[in-house]
């Protein structure tokens, strides 16, 4: 993936990724470390929490949890790669695009998402996948990390089996 994004984005001069909360953040790192050691650069990495950003933000509660946002750089005229773990109906990548345009107006973005599950609700896709998967109807996907979760796992679960 992380050779892919480079390819896509015409180098890491102007590359900068952002992940989205909770485990896009660490999947971006993840990658920016094997981008810094196959190109020699340490590409930008940011986080974003798109909690107040939610299309469905009035089903959350009175008092949403909301993370860090961190984008410590200007992203104007930069190549921002959006990094998430799971892409499903599409509307998490439209709050980020939409809390992206708050800090400036890069020059392209792309989505990088280490799986994408189908099921789209709105037209977004993404310019580099891990793994395609096809989910059944009431089905979802989980994704374990080793930096918040102890393992690192991709799990399928179909109305309460595990796969």
């Amino acid at each position: 993936m992380a050779d892919e994004i480079v390819e896509r984005a015409d180098g890491s001069e102007d590359l900068v990724l952002v992940g989205i909360q909770r485990r896009g953040v660490q999947l971006a790192e993840r990658l920016g470390r094997v981008i810094a050691t196959r190109e020699g650069v340490n590409v930008p990495r940011g986080a974003l929490d798109i909690t107040l950003y939610r299309d469905d933000l009035q089903t959350v509660g009175p008092r949403p949890i909301v993370g860090k946002t961190e984008i410590p750089w200007a992203i104007d005229g930069k190549t921002v790669c959006i990094v998430d773990d799971v892409l499903y109906t599409g509307r998490t990548i439209r709050a980020a695009l939409d809390e992206l345009a708050d800090f400036g107006r890069p020059a392209r973005i792309m989505l990088a998402v280490l799986v994408d599950r189908g099921g789209r609700e709105l037209p977004i896709h993404a310019d580099v996948v891990g793994r395609v998967i096809d989910v059944p109807r009431g089905g979802r996907v989980d994704v374990c990390v080793t930096e918040l979760d102890g393992r690192d796992e991709v799990t399928m679960v179909i109305a309460g089996e595990e796969t």
